[in-house]
C-alpha cells in the first residue's frame, strides 16, 4: 500500500470517529448529570475543586480510552477485509460507549451516592 493510500486510510479513520466522539462524550456526560440530579439535594454537599478536577481527570481519560478505536480501525482497514469492516465498524462504536458508560455509572454513583454501588 502507497503511503497516500495510508494516508486516506488515516483520514478515513479520523473522520469516522471524531465525529462519534461528540456523541460518546454527550451520552458519558448525561450519565454524570443524571447520578448528581438522582442525588439531589446531598450530591450538592459533594460538589468542590477537587470533585471538578476528578471529573476533568476523568473526562480525559475517558478520550484516551476512545483512541482505542484508532488502532484497531486503522489495521481493519489495512485488511484485504477492509470494505466488510467499514460496514460494521458501527459495532465496536457501540461496544465501547457502552463499555464507558458502565464504567461512568460506576464512578458517577460513587461520587454522588456515598459510595453504594
Amino acid at each position: 500500500m502507497s503511503d497516500f493510500a495510508f494516508r486516506d486510510v488515516l483520514a478515513n479513520s479520523i473522520r469516522y470517529w471524531e465525529t462519534r466522539r461528540v456523541l460518546y462524550n454527550l451520552v458519558l456526560a448525561l450519565i454524570v448529570g443524571a447520578f448528581f440530579i438522582a442525588g439531589l439535594p446531598a450530591s450538592k454537599s459533594v460538589l468542590s475543586f477537587g470533585l471538578a478536577q476528578g471529573l476533568f481527570l476523568l473526562a480525559v481519560l475517558a478520550n484516551v480510552a476512545y483512541c482505542a478505536a484508532y488502532p484497531v480501525d486503522v489495521f481493519a482497514q489495512l485488511s484485504a477485509l477492509r470494505s466488510t469492516w467499514l460496514r460494521v465498524r458501527w459495532v465496536l462504536f457501540i461496544v465501547g460507549l457502552v463499555f464507558a458508560a458502565i464504567i461512568t455509572r460506576f464512578f458517577a454513583e460513587g461520587m454522588f451516592h456515598g459510595g453504594a454501588v
